[in-house]
């Protein structure tokens, strides 16, 4: 496994090693211990799948508040996505900069969310998979999310023809959140 930083430095981008021959390929797609050794030191207890039928399904922009915050690690394996994370961390030199990463199939790439950031995908292609990893359970009173097309944020989603839930069509402008994460308490 091999880190790449991202310019959102808590960010980080986990590209596996992969083994191919004429049968197909094989990689590891999780490890604890090569993980910790490459400074990512969490314990998933979660996992999480996803399945958008349709290109252009939007699912974000979303998060847990404290205490039952979430840092991920996030996979697509099937199709392709646009992954987006959102520092939401007040304070933070990057306090409301965003990063994307097109995480495929193909390119098996992996994208380490910490807590105190957002997340959200948008679909390019159809028939897509995304599988996630957590390290908090889910928590109804703490889910949250954020609208996708929040001015505030600018997040470029790369397409104007979106697919949206009701609760994510529904979301709160940033303004409107209850939002509780400061950078160096919770993060």
């Amino acid at each position: 496994m091999k880190i790449i930083d991202t310019s959102l430095p808590e960010v980080k981008i986990v590209e596996p090693q992969v083994f191919g021959d004429n049968r197909g390929w094989f990689y590891e797609s999780y490890s604890y211990e090569k993980l910790k050794a490459l400074g990512i030191d969490i314990k998933f207890v979660q996992d999480n799948r996803s399945y958008s039928k349709e290109k252009g399904t939007l699912r974000g922009i979303h998060f847990q508040k404290t205490p039952m915050a979430q840092t991920k690690l996030i996979t697509c394996t099937r199709g392709k996505i646009l992954d987006v994370a959102v520092d939401l961390r007040k304070g933070s030199p990057n306090y409301l900069k965003w990063i994307s990463v097109e995480l495929s199939e193909d390119n098996k790439l992996m994208l380490f969310i910490p807590k105190g950031f957002g997340h959200g995908f948008v679909t390019l292609t159809e028939d897509v998979e995304v599988l996630y990893k957590v390290d908090e359970y889910y928590s109804k009173d703490c889910d949250r999310s954020i609208r996708f097309d929040d001015a505030t944020i600018g997040v470029e989603w790369g397409t104007e023809s979106l697919v949206l839930s009701q609760k994510d069509e529904n979301a709160p402008l940033l303004c409107d959140s209850d939002i509780d994460f400061v950078w160096g308490e919770n993060s």
